[in-house]
């Protein structure tokens, strides 16, 4: 009986099959048009890396190579620009050499004559040209003729009005060519250079008119302001793109400079009458730009808004800071670019409104960076008590800075700090009400009506659309404010970067208000230990907070540690300060970790808590009047309570990263006693014990295990150093025997155990402190002896396929047999020429890189051949 598959299992088995066809069909098609290729003559313009497939050409068209441009002869009309803009240059060249070099030679009617004809000929020209066609060449006499009209102003200077004030006549002669320019290229619309000449020569007219008339630096201004005006009215309303982006970039040069001086004329002002004269100008400045952003395209308007912001805080806040000490005239600033933000419920254009609000930001900013510098001298400058530990508490908190900051001059740095804070906070509680008031500045608006998008009735973005417009849905991720999904994880990372800033601030500026007022050292030391405690309860309160609202308690985490760290040092200056306050860290940190509700933070908690009770033991030991050598064991205190404390947490996430620190610690305590070698011996055996039990854990034991042996081996070494002893296989022996024995006990047992198990502790510890007595020693017995024992062990290990054998012995055979060549392989490095060395290796380098593949079969075959081996 035949079977019939059900319908869906056939028509699967269909579209197998179609897809199958269709590949073939591919594969086919590909070969014939690859054969069809190679059966045309190669084209002869080919290149080298001709491609014979050759597709992509066009039905029978010769293959090309990939990316193949054939190429065209030069364009006509780029060959006749470049005449024409060569013959432009020489007639130039030659005009200014007449009128510079062959003017005196002839008499004042010819001079005139000349002039006025070349002059004349080259301003008609242009006309007839272009009623013929010839564009091009009306625009290379168009240039000439603009050359010639500067040195007719040239030779009127020099000769009808020689005792005329330079600069006078040169604000008079750009006004009059701006002029006639601007009147000529309107005539002739169709040429490209005589309105944007007419632009660059309506630059000068009024800054040289003031600069000649010798016009305080204020009417300067006001005349750069004026010009910087008329560009931008050009720039509106111009005629082509060339005059607008010649009006665009002199309008921004000049408007800069207006500003410049304004703000110089500003700040020096001596008193608020004088500051309210150049802020008028500046405010005068601050009107064009938002006028000219009014109507500007988005990019230009965001940048008009953002000159029109600092402007007017450069004028507001000019008058009062001219009545403050210098300490506070940042204040005065601060406040004016914080009442910006008022923007936001006037009638200013969205994109204008935009760079408003960067510029109430970009104030801000300056006025943070202004106050980051005392407070980073806060933080470091305890740094200078790392030099006399303990030498005395200072009488007040600048005492223990150790600089000579002006704070005289920095009193205004925490108000400034705690006022941007304030309003973070004050955003962040009241964040509901900070959306809805910014959401017209944020929402995408339609193109024809300026409404916003979800005004829009049937808009994408609108309540109710089938599918939101992704702009839309960004602005109601960030705010909150998307219909029925309530506040969306990125409103509350928006939310928490506020927080955040607050928290920040916050605590900068009650650390630096302590500064300037030069608390009593005592006080200083427990106001930064309460910081810290109030920082790291915001951290744990925050640990449990969902995605996106971390941003504040992470901050308040990094300022908790960074503010540990200063108040740290800073008790440093006394002994019981030091005790206090590390011991205070030390339970803040550890409850901290007991409390969180995240394991990172707790990780984070817990391994600052062991840092802060790593130091209290190094503190311990200088109040005993210990040597660095002799503290060193107290120090491995904390390691072995992390010891304890990992088998307790078993594999919590948080046993690891205390465990590791307090290896960190025992490390520090192998540094402190490396320069006594019986301690040494001690804090490496010590150290060998603490691994030893933490390898009595499985999750420990693969790296415990190896690292204690390690260790007692190589306390085992420095003893016999320390111990002058020559002979150390008198003592090592004794324990490679009976090493070796239970190995060989334990691979009859497990015959799958690794021979560095079984056989490596046991073989290294005779080995390894053999060769490094041998290496100084210069008897011949003991490297004959060792030679012969290392190529024992090796034949061994190949014999028997073992890895720790063959490695272990094979390595000291090879630098026992070194030792013994060094002195000959010297003696013949001498005698040999120098350049030969550098040739060898050259040498053996190319034959290297001729055979690479070949090597690294060879690497491949032995990495593989020892990976095999137990």
């Amino acid at each position: 009986m035949e079977h019939v598959p059900p319908p869906a299992e056939e028509l699967a088995r269909l579209d197998r099959e179609l897809a199958e066809l269709d590949a073939r069909r591919a594969q086919l098609l590909t070969r014939r048009t690859w054969l069809l290729a190679a059966l045309r003559p190669p084209a002869p313009t080919a290149a080298p890396g001709w491609n014979p497939s050759g597709w992509g050409a066009p039905p029978g068209a010769p293959a090309q190579p990939w990316g193949y441009v054939p190429k065209q002869p030069s364009a006509p009309r780029g060959a006749q620009n470049v005449l024409l803009t060569l013959g432009g240059l020489l007639l130039t060249v030659a005009a200014v050499a007449f009128t510079l070099v062959s003017w005196g030679s002839m008499g004042i009617g010819g001079r005139s004559a000349v002039l006025a004809v070349v002059t004349l000929g080259a301003l008609a020209a242009p006309a007839v040209l272009l009623r013929r066609g010839l564009a091009a060449t009306a625009e290379a006499l168009a240039a000439l003729a603009l050359v010639l009209t500067l040195l007719d102003v040239y030779a009127v200077h020099a000769v009808a009005a020689p005792d005329a004030d330079g600069l006078g006549f040169t604000a008079v002669a750009s006004a009059v060519l701006a002029a006639l320019w601007a009147a000529y290229g309107l005539a002739l619309g169709t040429l490209r250079l005589p309105l944007p000449a007419a632009v660059v020569l309506a630059q000068w007219p009024l800054p040289l008119w003031a600069w000649a008339a010798g016009a305080p630096a204020l009417v300067v201004g006001w005349a750069l302001l004026a010009t910087a005006v008329l560009d931008g009215a050009i720039a509106l309303w111009g005629k082509g793109a060339g005059v607008r982006v010649t009006a665009c970039v002199g309008g921004s040069a000049m408007g800069f400079s207006a500003l410049m001086v304004g703000l110089a004329l500003s700040t020096t002002a001596s008193g608020p009458l004088a500051a309210a004269a150049p802020g008028a100008l500046l405010l005068a400045a601050a009107a064009a730009a938002l006028a000219g952003a009014w109507r500007a395209p988005k990019g230009f308007a965001r940048t008009g808004g953002v000159v029109a912001g600092l402007a007017a805080v450069a004028a507001v806040g000019g008058v009062p800071a001219a009545a403050l000490p210098d300490g506070w005239r940042v204040l005065a600033y601060l406040l004016c670019g914080l009442a910006l933000t008022g923007v936001v419920r006037t009638g200013v254009p969205r994109d204008a409104a935009r760079g408003v609000l960067a510029a109430s930001g970009v104030v801000v900013a300056g006025a943070l960076v202004w106050a980051l510098r005392p407070l980073a001298v806060v933080l470091l400058g305890p740094g200078t008590l790392l030099s006399d530990v303990w030498a005395g508490s200072p009488e007040g908190f600048r005492s223990a800075l150790g600089t000579t900051l002006p704070w005289s001059e920095l009193a205004a740095a925490p108000v400034v700090l705690a006022l941007v804070a304030g309003l973070l906070g004050a955003a962040h509680r009241w964040w509901p009400s900070v959306v809805r008031i910014s959401a017209p500045l944020a929402a995408p608006r339609t193109a024809d009506t300026g409404t916003p998008e979800a005004e829009v009735p049937g808009a994408p973005g609108a309540v109710g659309a089938s599918a939101p417009w992704p702009g839309w849905s960004g602005w109601t991720a960030w705010s909150g404010a998307g219909a029925g999904a309530g506040r969306r994880p990125s409103a509350a990372t928006a939310r928490g970067v506020v927080g955040a800033g607050a928290v920040a601030l916050g605590w900068g500026a009650l650390l630096l208000a302590g500064a300037l007022l030069d608390v009593p050292y005592a006080l200083a030391v427990a106001g930064e230990t309460a910081l810290v405690g109030g920082l790291l309860a915001l951290a744990v309160r925050g640990t449990g907070s969902g995605r996106g609202a971390t941003t504040m308690p992470v901050t308040a985490l990094v300022a908790a540690v960074a503010g540990a760290v200063s108040a740290g040092v800073l008790s440093l200056a006394s002994e019981g300060a030091s005790y206090a306050v590390f011991g205070a860290l030390a339970a803040l940190f550890a409850g901290a970790a007991v409390r969180a509700g995240a394991a990172l933070p707790r990780a984070v908690f817990a391994v600052a808590a062991v840092v802060w009770g790593t130091v209290l033991t190094g503190l311990a030991g200088r109040s005993l009047g210990l040597a660095p050598q002799e503290t060193a064991p107290l120090v491995l205190v904390v390691p072995a309570l992390t010891v304890l404390l990992g088998a307790r947490l078993r594999r919590n996430p948080v046993a690891l990263p205390v465990e590791l620190t307090g290896a960190l610690g025992a490390l520090v305590a192998v540094g402190l006693a490396v320069s006594d070698a019986p301690f040494l011996a001690l804090v490496l055996a010590l150290c060998g014990v603490l691994a030893a039990g933490a390898a009595v854990r499985p999750e420990r034991r693969p790296v415990a295990g190896y690292l204690a042996a390690a260790l007692f081996v190589l306390a085992t070494w420095v003893r016999l150093a320390a111990s002058e002893v020559s002979f150390p296989e008198a003592y090592t022996l004794p324990v490679t025997v009976p090493a070796l024995v239970i190995g060989v006990l334990r691979r009859r047992r497990d015959p799958e155990a690794s021979s560095w198990t079984a056989y490596g502790p046991g073989l290294a510890a005779t080995l390894l402190p053999s060769m490094a007595v041998a290496w100084t020693d210069t008897d011949w017995l003991r490297p004959l002896l060792l030679g012969v024992a290392a190529l024992v062990i090796t034949l061994l290990g190949a014999r028997y396929r073992l890895q720790a054998l063959l490695l272990l012995g094979g390595a000291v055979l090879a630098l026992d047999g070194l030792h013994e060549l060094a002195p000959y392989v010297v003696q013949v490095a001498g005698a040999l020429p120098r350049w030969l060395p550098p040739a060898l290796a050259g040498l053996l380098l190319l034959v290297v890189g001729a055979t690479y593949e070949q090597r690294l079969r060879d690497a491949r075959r032995l990495r593989e051949a020892l990976g095999r081996m137990r």
